[in-house]
């Protein structure tokens, strides 16, 4: 599944309710949970196989990623 128009806040604190923390910010937001990293880019927009593969990075699939959303 493949998600659209989801900005970089809106994935964020999809990804803080999994407890996920921002470890750096610049252009682009680092989250770490502790044990894996991810690399979000502040964007207003972020394009979908960008998206999937950072879900993918995280350790999440898609239905789970959405139910965050």
């Amino acid at each position: 599944m493949l998600f659209t128009d989801l900005s970089s806040e809106r994935i964020v604190n999809a990804f803080s309710k999994r407890g996920f923390r921002i470890i750096r910010q610049g252009k682009h937001i680092g989250m770490s949970d502790g044990t894996r990293r991810i690399i979000i880019p502040r964007h207003k927009r972020i394009n979908p196989y960008t998206l999937k593969s950072i879900v993918k990075d995280a350790g999440l699939t898609d239905e789970q990623f959405k139910s965050l959303i």
